[in-house]
């Protein structure tokens, strides 16, 4: 039995294309500068910012989610989620 191109593992998944593209999975674009380091730096990610926390130890981009509830990132989860130095419109 031959299997479709489409379904064979050789075939890129829709969110390999589009990281490939530089984007990620939630299509906001993906940033090739890495984040800020400093203390109290804000960046913003699917609309909310997110502050910088502790600078001794794990740092912690923290923010609120859509319904307002606390949420705590590491650097990594930013980066998955895309970031930007500025409010997008």
């Amino acid at each position: 039995m031959e299997v479709p191109q489409e379904m064979s593992a050789e075939a890129p998944s829709e969110s390999e294309a589009e990281q490939s593209e530089g984007r990620t999975a939630s299509g906001a674009p993906r940033s090739s500068t890495p984040l800020p380091t400093a203390p109290c730096s804000v960046v913003w990610s699917k609309g909310h910012p997110f502050v910088l926390e502790g600078t001794h130890g794990r740092a912690r981009w923290v923010g609120v989610d859509d319904r307002g509830r606390p949420q705590r990132l590491t650097g990594a989860d930013l980066q998955r989620r895309g970031w930007t130095s500025t409010r997008s419109r």
